[in-house]
């Protein structure tokens, strides 16, 4: 490619987002494998990316202006220009039906193109064949992500019935706050705290902005999600 052909490139912004925290992390390959099939679009189609936003450990059903990367990328296309998201599949961008309908409707109403990397014209077409299709395959995203979940449910039912006791890999925050330990204790102090927070009336995003200021954050060092913390208040 020259660099004539290059600099008419047109400008995009990559996303990508990964559900489960364990799939986080330099040796886990999902960013790794949606940026690449991300970067791989881009070329096909005459893009560039200017800038790349993830949103690590963010469930599929959470809406878009809940998810921290999703809005730094709004924020970022507010003041470049730049009116194209690329994602790896529209499950990244949302498992959920009305999660996908409704956030992209958002994004359309904004001017915004959002692109499927392994589907193209997903959401691009409007006509009533495509929304059909877009319709059908989110609920058979979600009908899948549902099966799943109920399988694993089950599998750790049947173990619990067999050995007795707890079988999920990982622990509550109230488990894990009331360890003897000093991140124990530090951890039914963060509890604390979040919970006197949202007994004054601050929303979950609030509540991790205070938490923040008081040195709590998750494992990455980063601000909690409100997903985070409505877990932590569970």
């Amino acid at each position: 490619m020259s660099d004539q052909e290059k600099r008419q490139r047109k400008a995009a912004i990559g996303y990508t987002r990964t559900s489960s925290a364990s799939n986080v992390g330099e040796d886990k390959d999902s960013l790794v494998r949606q940026r690449k099939a991300i970067q791989a679009h881009a070329n096909r189609a005459g893009y560039k990316i200017a800038a790349w936003f993830d949103d690590p450990a963010v469930a599929g059903s959470d809406m878009i202006d809940v998810r921290p990367g999703f809005m730094a990328a709004l924020q970022k296309i507010a003041s470049n220009g730049v009116r194209t998201i690329i994602v790896e599949t529209a499950n990244r961008f949302a498992r959920d039906l009305i999660v996908q309908e409704t956030g992209w409707k958002r994004l359309q109403a904004d001017g915004i193109t959002l692109i499927a990397a392994d589907s193209p014209d997903q959401f691009v077409d409007d006509t009533p064949t495509a929304v059909l299709i877009r319709q059908i395959l989110g609920a058979v995203a979600q009908f899948d992500k549902a099966m799943t979940v109920a399988k694993l449910r089950g599998a750790r039912e049947r173990k619990r019935r067999k050995k007795g006791g707890k079988v999920e890999g990982r622990k509550s925050w109230v488990e894990r706050s009331s360890e003897d330990s000093d991140e124990g204790r530090k951890i039914a102090a963060m509890i604390a705290s979040a919970t006197r927070l949202a007994d004054d009336g601050l929303s979950l995003r609030e509540i991790a902005a205070e938490l923040d200021k008081l040195g709590y954050r998750n494992e990455r060092g980063s601000t909690f999600s409100p997903s985070s913390v409505r877990s932590i208040l569970a």
